[in-house]
């Protein structure tokens, strides 16, 4: 089939590179040219503006916004309301907060066009082993969307499904990020212990090899751990900091919302917050507390 991806980021291009190999027709669009054109040399059809998007593809039309949550999809559906015709669909693949697809849904609607979330999976390997795509919306669009969420998966019945009505899709991928968090520092952490106990002068990446077959922890998080430590054992150079995409915190609100207790993903969530604080306040009071009532030494940072 053809349809457009609007959004060439680390995913979205190589969403194109995917459905070009599959022989699909390919409209890309992104704000910046030179993304478009080295596209283009790929087989990709370009498009400079919005206007140019719905004019290379025939009635009815399926529109992929690949863009970063937020104020940008809202921007960016507005462009294009004036160049699209009753039938057409836009599909939200990125990682929309589901109560902002939901009211979305609403608007594109209102204006005569169909709308469907897909909650994407597959990051920078997408490319090469296929996506994970929980889609929300009507069957009949879902169905219409089949030819390339079958190219785009790991395997046309693998990886992919039909997960409910608009929204639902970006929910489940919400709860999967949540999820996500809590694996990681569940891995982190055990690795951290192992690499403390310096008796064993363990070999990480062998201990993460030896879980790779048979063990009831292994992933693809672990493959990729394993690969880390083998590339730089100490980690040298990294520096402790790191960053959230806003889903983790959306699953924490919605688990409270719901009265569902989330401890790890919430645990998990707060440690990546602290992972940026370079300059604890709570930490240091904590040492004043133990200084006051139990009389235990207080580290003293040297004056600049």
């Amino acid at each position: 089939m053809e349809i457009a991806i609007v959004g060439l980021g680390k995913m979205g291009g190589n969403m194109v590179l995917r459905l070009l190999a599959g022989g699909h027709r390919v409209v890309a669009y992104a704000r910046t040219r030179a993304t478009v054109d080295e596209l283009a040399a790929h087989g990709a059809t370009p498009a400079y503006d919005l206007a140019e998007v719905a004019r290379a593809l025939h009635p009815p039309r399926t529109v992929w916004l690949m863009l970063p949550a937020g104020p940008t999809v809202d921007h960016v559906l507005e462009e294009l309301r004036p160049h699209l015709s009753a039938g057409d669909l836009v599909v939200d693949g990125g990682n929309s907060y589901y109560r902002d697809t939901l009211r979305r849904a609403s608007l594109v609607r209102s204006w005569g066009l169909r709308f469907m979330d897909v909650g994407t999976s597959g990051g920078i390997w997408g490319l090469k082993e296929g996506y994970s795509m929980m889609a929300g919306g009507e069957r009949e669009d879902v169905d219409r969307l089949r030819p390339v969420l079958q190219t785009l998966a790991p395997a046309p019945d693998q990886g992919w499904g039909h997960v409910g009505p608009v929204g639902s899709g970006h929910f489940v991928k919400m709860v999967h990020n949540g999820i996500e968090y809590g694996m990681m520092a569940a891995y982190a952490e055990g690795f951290a212990v192992m690499r403390a106990k310096e008796d064993f002068a363990l070999d990480l990446a062998e201990v993460a090899r030896i879980w790779q077959r048979g063990s009831v922890v292994r992933s693809w998080l672990l493959d990729l751990t394993r690969d880390a430590l083998s590339e730089n054992p100490g980690l040298e150079g990294i520096k402790p900091w790191v960053a959230d995409s806003g889903e983790g915190r959306w699953t924490v609100t919605e688990a409270l919302d719901l009265n569902v207790p989330a401890p790890i993903i919430t645990l998990a969530l707060e440690e990546r917050i602290r992972s940026r604080d370079t300059d604890s306040f709570s930490d240091r009071l904590l040492a004043m507390m133990r200084n006051k009532f139990g009389g235990h030494a207080v580290e003293k940072e040297n004056s600049p």
